[in-house]
């Protein structure tokens, strides 16, 4: 490439150029250049394109390497959909009765939290990302905000994609809600699940830019957030100090709330032989249990969803705006 520059005929007239007024200031040439070349010359050194121009730009390079790439979203693909037929085949068609309450609170669970905690496969690629946002902002080419908006553009139809196929295998196979809207609920809360994981996976990078160390933070976070999500240890008996601290900014907390909700709130299940039910419900006299009284074990209320999703919007946005400040003040 360089030597193809140095052979076009622009090179050349630069060089005739710079040669012509080398001669001229060493001569003592009087002659001045016009005012309207000087203009001009000062537009083209500092007119760049404009913010959404470069972000544009990032977001289709973005794009290229998002499928040429097998490590940013392939494997990913390929490793959700093997742990969705894992999921389904394991939990496999539950029928609803009161022994399939607790294995489909453990499928919801299992479901949300290992596809939240399986988004540390994305740290390398998002390495690379940042090595290479380093070295072209240094050259003054492009700032931390395209960078980071480019990037959650490019990631939104890649996870829509995963929590669709992901949703498709496994949803049915385990035999949840049988409804079209509540499949479509799992998909939302599935798609703000990985969204917010991501994102914790680019401020993580951010932060600490270092393969091993990120990796172990990401995991780490996600550990914490299963354990205080309200499923290891319900929220009502959750101790003062994890639940204000780290629970209520939990987003796992909110998807394993909003998937509960979902399968059961409007579901029954049948009692044991001799009508012996697991859990006090007002449809005890017709031999069943009404999902409601699960709920209740965890302090649940169904009504929420529309506040639930705006709080998974808003740490979203929270850890984007983290990531932002970080590569902003390191740059």
């Amino acid at each position: 490439m360089h030597t193809q520059w140095q052979m076009s005929p622009q090179a050349k007239q630069i060089r005739d150029e710079i040669v012509a007024i080398e001669q001229d200031a060493h001569l003592g040439s009087e002659q001045q250049l016009d005012d309207s070349t000087v203009v001009d010359l000062h537009d083209d050194c500092t007119n760049k394109p404009a913010k959404m121009s470069v972000t544009m730009t990032l977001m289709h390079r973005s794009f290229v390497k998002s499928y040429r790439d097998i490590v940013a979203y392939g494997i990913r693909l390929a490793m959700y959909t093997g742990l969705a037929v894992m999921m389904g085949t394991v939990w496999l068609r539950l029928d609803p009765t009161q022994a399939s309450i607790q294995p489909l609170v453990n499928a919801i669970f299992f479901g949300s939290a290992f596809m939240s905690f399986m988004a540390v496969a994305y740290v390398p690629a998002f390495l690379e990302d940042r090595q290479l946002y380093v070295k072209e902002q240094r050259n003054g080419l492009y700032g931390a905000a395209e960078l980071v908006i480019s990037n959650f553009v490019i990631g939104i139809p890649y996870l829509f994609l995963i929590s669709l196929l992901f949703s498709a295998l496994s949803y049915w196979l385990s035999n949840f809600e049988p409804t079209v809207d509540a499949f479509f609920t799992w998909v939302m809360w599935l798609f703000l699940d990985l969204l917010a994981a991501e994102s914790l996976v680019v401020f993580m990078t951010s932060l600490f830019p270092n393969f091993v160390v990120s990796l172990a933070l990401v995991a780490f976070a996600n550990g914490l957030w299963m354990s205080v999500g309200g499923f290891m240890v319900p929220p009502t008996t959750l101790n003062v100090f994890y639940r204000y601290v780290f629970h209520y900014w939990d987003y796992q907390k909110y998807v394993f709330q909003g998937m509960m909700v979902n399968e059961f709130s409007r579901r029954s299940y049948a009692c044991g032989p001799g009508c012996r039910c697991m859990y006090d419900s007002p449809l005890a006299n017709e031999c069943r249990i009404a999902g409601q009284a699960v709920l209740d074990q965890y302090g649940y209320e169904p009504g929420h969803t529309g506040r639930n999703v705006g709080i998974m919007l808003a740490i979203i946005v929270g850890y984007r705006l983290a990531a932002w400040m970080v590569l902003k003040l390191r740059s």
